[in-house]
């Protein structure tokens, strides 16, 4: 039957002028350490995370079936194709060659490909012999010790990196603690290696002998929106205070560098599985507020204070994600600035105490009484003034506990995979909020632990902090 239905296929292709040739598979494998399924993640119409398969030396015009789910994207010199988890074949048809059926299985995955898993499939073309066009990339770069990123993968140097790779577009992260990050793309060509140099930027550090002349005489940034003034803060970390409409608040300077996300061991046995697993990140430098959005501060900008609690130095409540992005909106056009919420990245690297960190479970201390307003130190009784307990490595205050905190993301799982400055899914039914609050038990309080709320959702024990 098979031999049969090979001779009808070869005498219609002979008979509409079709070449009677085929595409053949070299190999079809799990490259564990690219990151591309998680990073540009797709669900299936079940909600369900995608497998990834690219499809390398695809000639233009092909088309997928199987279990693919929504369009097949062109990149340089491969085809990304989404495909449900547990997907065992994929049917490849193209005008000029013969339909090309890969079953899975035979290339060691038996039982189909996996739920944000990347798979390469490279093909055979007969025009070309099979050769496919590759070229050496050489980065060198300072610090040694910096982590890099090509094509979203972790590649380890001390100083160099070296990556083969198709002929076209590539792109790099370079990173460290300390340095501002290195981003670039790079076209390579089938003639010569491709070799760059990236020397890291330091992040300037602030003298002692600066740090005294700014606590006497400090800096007033010349704009035309309200004035800010430049100072350091008693951790080290760099603190721009602006003022608006009379109201003062500070915004804490955040070295990006890279840490552990997620459940890491000194969260033990509290952690959830949706803190599961713990993974790398990178991410640039950035600030966000030394504590919660205060109630003067909302009324300033808002002209009303929907909080249960009253009181100026209060955290503001009863505010939803909605109410958040007015809030910053109109914050934004009275001082030219471009305020936000925190990803869910920035904010938990920042409650860690960022390069700082010293690892503890809550932020800024292994003591939860030390640093938060949870409910054993409120007796339930609602929140406390901020900057009332202990700051953190960084310098910010009440990251644990008093009001949970709204972040930019919605609620997302996690991924092994190395990232660099994650925004989380593009879609959602929940947005993140972290941190605990004063109606919280400790559990909840930690660095790791993810909250979720529908973004139309106000609670009393429910605010926000700015991120810039």
């Amino acid at each position: 039957m098979k031999r049969t239905l090979l001779i009808i296929l070869s005498v219609w292709a002979m008979l509409t002028g079709l070449p009677a040739q085929e595409l053949t598979v070299k190999s079809m494998r799990l490259d564990v350490g690219d990151l591309s399924a998680s990073t540009y993640e797709r669900k299936d119409l079940n909600g369900a995370a995608c497998a990834l398969v690219k499809v390398q030396l695809a000639a233009n015009g092909a088309r997928f079936e199987g279990n693919v789910i929504g369009d097949v994207a062109y990149k340089t010199g491969e085809y990304w194709v989404y495909m449900s988890d547990g997907s065992r074949e994929l049917r490849i048809k193209h005008p000029n060659f013969l339909p090309l059926h890969v079953h899975f299985a035979n290339y060691g995955i038996e039982r189909g490909v996996k739920s944000k898993q990347t798979y390469t499939l490279t093909l055979l073309m007969p025009q070309t012999g099979g050769i496919e066009q590759k070229q050496k990339l050489i980065i060198n770069y300072t610090p040694a010790n910096a982590t890099v990123l090509i094509d979203s993968k972790l590649y380890k140097g001390n100083g160099r990196a070296e990556a083969v790779l198709p002929v076209g577009s590539h792109s790099y992260v370079i990173a460290a603690e300390g340095y501002e990050t290195a981003e670039a793309t790079v076209k390579l060509t089938a003639t010569v290696p491709r070799t760059v140099t990236e020397h890291l930027v330091a992040v300037q550090q602030t003298s002692a002998q600066s740090i005294a002349q700014q606590a006497t005489s400090p800096v007033t940034v010349a704009q035309t929106t309200p004035p800010t003034t430049i100072l350091t803060s008693s951790s080290g970390s760099a603190v721009e205070t602006i003022t608006v409409k009379g109201v003062s608040f500070n915004m804490v300077r955040v070295d990006g560098g890279t840490f552990t996300m997620g459940a890491t061991s000194e969260q033990g046995s509290d952690a959830y599985s949706y803190e599961k697993p713990a993974h790398q990140v990178i991410l640039s430098t950035y600030s966000i507020g030394e504590t919660e959005v205060t109630q003067a501060l909302w009324q300033a900008v808002m002209g009303s204070n929907p909080s249960n609690r009253k009181g100026d130095n209060l955290p503001v409540e009863m505010v939803s994600w909605d109410d958040c992005q007015k809030f910053i909106t109109k914050l934004n056009k009275l001082t030219g600035r471009r305020f936000r919420l925190p990803t869910e990245a920035e904010w938990e690297y920042a409650a860690r105490g960022g390069s700082k960190s010293r690892g503890y479970k809550y932020s800024g201390s292994n003591n939860i009484g030390d640093v938060a307003w949870y409910a054993m130190t409120t007796n339930g009784k609602g929140t406390r003034d901020v900057k009332t307990k202990q700051a953190n490595e960084l310098g910010l205050y009440d990251m644990s506990g008093n009001v949970w905190e709204w972040c930019q993301d919605w609620k997302g799982s996690y991924s092994s995979g190395s990232q660099v400055n994650p925004t989380g899914p593009s879609s959602g039914f929940y947005r993140v909020d972290r941190g605990g609050s004063w109606g919280a038990d400790a559990r909840f309080c930690r660095v790791s632990y993810r909250g979720v709320n529908s973004p139309g959702n106000a609670f009393n024990y429910l605010g926000l902090r700015l991120a810039l």
